[in-house]
């Protein structure tokens, strides 16, 4: 799951976000703790603290004295919302400007859409050794 050349706290903190999107971390479930994290993928445990902390600032992870780290709710939702924008922002604004460019209106745009969209096969959902990095389990589900 680590990529080289990209901050490992923001790596650990998408992580934790595609576990509450994808509904395997809920809301008001327990997250990983900053230790478990380390752990798990071999990283300082400062700088998994960090990835934690930019969640709590974002309002998607609250803290429960002496508990723990916890999914906020509405967390989902607000994680939604960002993703959307910036998937309108990376990939649909340059789409409309090439479209503009060769002459593509609206309806031309939703065919060639769809159209594309019936002769690929949707991805596939994340596998739940996946799921299992983010959420601190192992593949049988037993927690870490």
């Amino acid at each position: 799951m680590i990529e080289e050349g990209r901050a490992l706290f923001l790596q650990i903190a998408e992580g934790v976000e595609d576990s509450i999107i994808d509904g395997s971390l809920a809301e008001e479930a327990q997250a990983p703790s900053t230790n478990e994290l380390a752990a798990f993928f071999r990283i300082n445990p400062a700088t998994a603290a960090k990835g934690v902390n930019m969640l709590v600032e974002k309002g998607v992870l609250y803290k429960r004295r002496g508990i723990g780290m916890f999914v906020a709710p509405g967390a989902r939702e607000l994680l939604l919302a960002e993703r959307r924008t910036a998937f309108a922002d990376r990939f649909v604004e340059p789409l409309l400007v090439e479209a503009r460019k060769l002459g593509l209106g609206p309806d031309d745009l939703s065919r060639l859409i769809l159209e594309r969209a019936s002769t690929h096969a949707t991805a596939p959902a994340r596998s739940e050794r996946q799921r299992a990095e983010v959420s601190g389990t192992n593949t049988e589900g037993a927690s870490r």
